[in-house]
């Protein structure tokens, strides 16, 4: 089979079930892991980010999505090249990757038999049947399973050792910092279930943009930023740029008494894969550390404030 994944978690996912060698195409987003280096890049991104600010992102995307012009684009002729028998995609976020009418217009220029599936989870048990269903589709549905059931255990011990605690700070998770967005979709669910109570509960619902007024509101113990795209290490320089403009939040962050996290967000909390198990444990470190003593790098996760 010849497998064309268009999200860099379902690169992930074909990965993690042995069949790195199927794999003809990929996002130019798809980083991890090591091995599909190699791989065919088959999508680009129409606006060039790697210096810009999150607002003047932010703003980059706006307008784009307003005029109806996308940020990414699908090289059509590189896909027909790869000649893929079955594509992967998703119809969840048009920010986060090609859409699928784009998917839709490029198969059909190729006049060819190929199966397109999209995949929207928005859960952690989501993000486990698509596991599930990318090994059904692809072939290897023993492999999925045993590797669902694994991640699903990890889940439970967590959930398990945190449950009887007493301790449960509230948590503001920032997936954006200026303007600032609250975390959604699976990230209350890893909150909870990591022994902390989401500060905005948006619970299977998208991230949303918020007021610092409503950050104050919420009153939250500690803030997490987890920003989408973005590892630690440019959060971090992102969040420090911004903190020295006393403009910018000034409400919230003038009043916050608590502690300031930051994760790899890239990694372990944007994309609906494997690893997205790894940051339910890194949220179990930072939110129950009597519990979940730290094992974790500081790449991974790191206190700012």
């Amino acid at each position: 089979m010849r497998i064309c994944s268009l999200l860099p978690s379902t690169t992930e996912i074909v990965c993690a079930l042995g069949m790195s060698a199927s794999l003809v195409g990929k996002t130019h987003e798809c980083d991890y892991p090591p091995e599909v280096n190699h791989v065919p890049v088959v999508t680009k991104s129409l606006i060039d980010h790697s210096e810009s600010t999150s607002s003047e992102i932010d703003r980059h995307i706006s307008e784009a999505m307003h005029r109806g012009s996308g940020i990414y684009a699908i090289d059509d002729l590189v896909l027909g090249k790869i000649n893929p028998d079955l594509i992967l995609t998703q119809e969840l976020c048009e920010v986060c990757a090609v859409s699928y009418s784009q998917v839709e217009t490029s198969v059909r220029k190729l006049e060819a038999d190929i199966d397109v599936i999209s995949l929207e989870p928005t859960t952690l048990g989501g993000i486990l049947e698509t596991i599930v269903e990318i090994g059904d589709a692809t072939g290897s549905p023993l492999k999925a399973r045993e590797l669902s059931n694994s991640l699903q255990k990890r889940i439970d011990h967590v959930r398990e050792m945190t449950s009887s605690s007493s301790f449960n700070p509230k948590v503001l998770s920032l997936e954006w910092l200026d303007p600032p967005f609250c975390g959604g979709h699976w990230i209350p669910e890893m909150i909870g279930y990591s022994g902390g109570v989401d500060a905005v509960s948006l619970n299977g619902s998208p991230s949303k943009e918020i007021k610092w007024e409503e950050a104050v509101t919420a009153s939250p113990d500690l803030v997490i930023l987890m920003v989408c795209g973005f590892d630690l290490e440019k959060t971090a320089t992102e969040f420090l740029r911004l903190a020295n403009d006393q403009s910018w939040g000034a409400e919230f962050w003038g009043n916050f008494k608590g502690d300031t996290y930051v994760v790899d967000g890239s990694s372990y909390f944007s994309r609906p894969g494997p690893r997205i198990v790894d940051g339910l444990e890194i949220l179990a470190e930072i939110i129950q550390p009597k519990i979940f003593p730290r094992t974790r790098s500081n790449s991974e996760w790191t206190k700012i404030l």
